[in-house]
């Protein structure tokens, strides 16, 4: 699903990632661990075309991503890949259901069709109840669930999380980790977490260990 070869990136003279490569397999969820400044979340950015690499080649499902213009790359980014993030990002004026729809909308997808999906997610995720809630009365737990499915509405190939579980409670962290299994078994979804959590990272299939802007090892 995911292919990148000799992926650099600096700052300045600051290098943060020093000639990356890795494969990700679809329907895996892959973990990237590793010491604050070792690169991981630039290595997510630019996994997810938020971010593009000095050098090296990236590819997606064989279509190679790495000199894209960016509107189409911006285009591309919307329709095949979610994102989640340690703070949700939601929109304070917007309902859940509201939230959930804007990727699609973006898309120019119907909005009946938005809104039935989005529904269909909200109510697959426990929160079939909390749709016409605004963020502000939802717990931190929902608040990423309303987030995850945000992610999901536009059937993305992967999605991308950098500390999804890192500002919530023990207990949300837990059905997080499950809620990634369940995805993962539902429907053959592909994840690509950026955490610290062990216990979110034991459950992934691989664990890649960056040390240094580098994958320093594997399991």
């Amino acid at each position: 699903m995911i292919k990148a070869q000799g992926i650099t990136k600096a700052y300045g003279n600051l290098k943060v990632l020093k000639g990356v490569d890795l494969e990700i397999e679809m329907g895996k969820i892959i973990s990237i661990l590793g010491k604050s400044g070792a690169g991981k979340s630039t290595l997510l950015h630019i996994l997810g075309t938020l971010d593009v690499p000095d050098e090296g080649v990236l590819s997606i499902d064989g279509e190679v991503l790495t000199n894209m213009k960016e509107k189409s790359l911006a285009k591309y980014r919307n329709q095949n890949l979610g994102f989640v993030f340690q703070f949700h990002h939601l929109l304070d004026e917007f309902t859940a259901l509201e939230n959930v729809c804007i990727p699609a909308y973006i898309a120019k997808t119907n909005q009946k069709i938005v809104e039935r999906k989005a529904k269909e997610l909200l109510d697959y995720l426990g929160l079939k109840d909390r749709m016409d809630h605004k963020p502000n009365q939802l717990s931190g737990g929902e608040q990423q669930r309303v987030a995850v499915a945000r992610a999901l509405i536009n059937q993305p190939k992967v999605v991308l999380a950098d500390e999804p579980t890192g500002n919530l409670d023990n207990t949300s962290s837990r059905e997080m980790h499950e809620l990634f299994l369940k995805l993962r078994n539902d429907f053959n979804q592909t994840f690509v977490i950026v955490t610290h959590n062990e216990e979110l990272a034991q459950m992934s299939n691989k664990r890649y260990f960056m040390v240094d802007g580098k994958i320093d090892s594997i399991d």
